[in-house]
């Protein structure tokens, strides 16, 4: 994936964070998910009151794809911030979630604070030991 590839998947990040449901953190992100196909699927953190129920921006973004019929991801662009962007990655739950649909060594991540100050990892560099079912 080149830079401007990158930098354009985080600006929809920044778009789909403006979605975000946020009212008890103030802590909103949005998150732009590629499939392999080129098609993009959006998400944004949606916050419960039970706390149990609240879904990432990522995992929305999964689930979306997931469900309109998608299984195979390049990458994932996160933005999230309170007042302005900040760097975001992941939590260990949609890193997992990432896990199960996504070679950990091919798929990456993309996070930052800024369209001029991206980082890119693998998925393999932010969950070296995830969980996976045993053939």
């Amino acid at each position: 994936m080149g830079a401007e590839e990158a930098k354009a998947l985080w600006e929809q990040a920044v778009k789909a964070r403006e979605q975000s449901y946020s009212p008890y953190s103030g802590y909103q992100v949005g998150a732009a998910l590629l499939c392999d196909d080129g098609q993009v699927f959006g998400g944004c953190n949606i916050e419960n009151s039970a706390f149990g129920p609240t879904n990432c921006a990522e995992r929305t973004a999964f689930f979306t794809a997931v469900a309109a019929g998608c299984r195979n991801f390049a990458a994932i662009a996160i933005a999230g911030g309170r007042k302005r962007l900040e760097k975001c990655y992941p939590c260990g739950v949609c890193r997992q979630v990432m896990a199960e649909f996504c070679d950990p060594e091919r798929f990456l991540i993309i996070c930052g604070e800024d369209r001029e100050c991206l980082e890119i990892f693998r998925l393999s560099e932010l969950l070296p030991k995830g969980f996976k079912m045993q053939d």
